[in-house]
């Protein structure tokens, strides 16, 4: 019954909000008791609470040993408070609860969607507290999912656009923390034991290294209660150390992987921005018109439109807690790679010498700023945003100065920007597919 009535309730979480709504939340913020970070908006139209807790516990916190922070995460929820996988699953399936978790290389993190009624909000939220502060770790459960990872890892192998992600990843950071694969690697799955997963438990799975998003139907009272209730089995501990700085690139490099397929995987790009960058804004702007708008950017028109290199062609920075990626990627047919690598590095000079043309500049200005109400017009929408604002530390009137911050990026902005921060002479390239003659080039 729990079930069908939160079924009914998530198809009128998707009729009933407008993007007026949720343009521009008034998001509350302040710390549990052991010194979580909360932020919390409160949604009263539907009988419906999001709870999302983010740890700064992803791979780029594995330390050497690669895997252990996803495969920490995967096993919260194999058994906790001496229950089994199956019986945390019965418990939010009997409530009509959604549960989720994942890792990436920043963050990791654990997700309750429920409905509100405390009949069906409590035993989903007591499920949730044993999950994050009482994993069992069994050696069965461990065994059993470092397996799923090493088949993972083999099956990677058979992928050409993951050995180019790897391979590009590894070249563009070389010794920093965000150069291995979060699945781990080979030698580092061998060496992973029970014993690291539970020291990184201890040492990551602590309230002052956690953020926790609140959005439903709920009072500022009542979630500061239900926020200290959550986390209040964890210990209260240290936030995660900052990241090293990522090093710019100072040569260009070429990568060729052979691989048997038709079609070859090609990645191009450099070190990107990093979240509260000042010159974010700017960059994000700069990217839509020439890769960042889909079939309508610059880079389809000259690769897809007019030659027929490729089926989709892009660019876009990925801005993490240290400089992520500025990345350009396309498949093509072998024979058709290095001309349409030679376009794309041809497109890329050109526009950072030049920047976007003014109709490309407000094209893409109203395309964003019109869009920018879609992105928050759900609690699901709106509790990512929170989780992003606290991880990385934004001001929380983030969503509020969206629209404003971009509408103030102009040609001038994108110009210097572009220029300053973009090196079309100093870039990773990655081309996994068919038969090169050589193994690797540097430029």
């Amino acid at each position: 019954m729990a079930t069908k009535i939160f079924s009914k309730v998530l198809l009128l979480l998707g009729l009933s909000f407008s993007g007026q709504l949720f343009a521009a939340p008034e998001i509350q913020s302040w710390q549990t008791d052991n010194g979580a970070r909360v932020n919390f908006v409160p949604v009263m139209d539907l009988p419906m609470l999001d709870v999302r807790v983010v740890f700064d516990a992803g791979s780029a916190r594995d330390n050497g040993i690669g895997g252990v922070a996803l495969l920490t995460n995967g096993l919260l929820a194999e058994g906790a408070g001496k229950q089994s996988a199956q019986k945390l699953a019965e418990q939010f399936e009997a409530v009509g609860a959604d549960f989720s978790n994942g890792s990436l290389k920043d963050m990791a993190w654990v997700s309750l969607r429920s409905l509100r009624e405390d009949r069906y909000l409590q035993p989903a939220l007591k499920n949730l507290k044993n999950i994050l502060s009482q994993p069992d770790f069994l050696p069965e459960s461990f065994n059993r999912e470092l397996n799923r990872m090493k088949i993972s890892r083999q099956a990677s192998k058979q992928s050409p656009s993951t050995i180019a992600s790897e391979a590009f990843y590894k070249a563009l950071y070389d010794d920093h923390p965000y150069a291995l694969p979060s699945g781990g690697t080979d030698e580092s799955l061998q060496r992973l034991t029970l014993g690291h997963v539970t020291a990184f438990y201890k040492q990551y799975y602590v309230a002052r290294n956690a953020v926790i998003s609140i959005v439903g139907q709920m009072t500022r009272q009542q979630a500061e209660e239900m926020a200290n209730e959550l986390v209040s089995g964890l210990a209260s501990g240290e936030r995660a150390e900052a990241l090293p700085e990522v090093k710019p690139l100072t040569a260009s490099k070429t990568i060729r992987i052979d691989f048997p397929s038709r079609q070859s995987h090609v990645l191009v790009g450099q070190p990107g921005t990093r979240r509260g960058d000042a010159d974010y804004f700017a960059l994000y702007v700069a990217n839509h018109p020439f890769g960042g708008s889909g079939f309508t950017s610059r880079l389809v028109d000259e690769v897809r439109e007019k030659r027929g290199l490729a089926y989709s062609v892009y660019s876009y920075f990925s801005p993490m807690r240290a400089d992520g990626p500025f990345m350009l990627g396309l498949q093509t047919r072998n024979d058709q790679a290095e001309q349409a690598l030679d376009i794309v590095n041809k497109e890329l000079q050109k526009y950072v010498a030049e920047g976007p043309t003014d109709d490309e500049l407000n094209a893409s200005l109203q395309n964003i700023t019109g869009g920018f109400p879609l992105k928050t017009d759900s609690n699901k929408k709106i509790i990512e945003y929170l989780s992003m604002i606290g991880f990385y530390d934004l001001p929380l009137d983030y969503l509020n100065t969206f629209i404003g911050k971009v509408k103030a990026v102009n040609q001038s902005a994108i110009k210097d920007v572009l220029q300053r921060r973009v090196q079309p002479d100093r870039m990773i390239t990655v081309i996994v597919g068919g038969q090169s003659s050589a193994a690797a080039a540097g430029g």
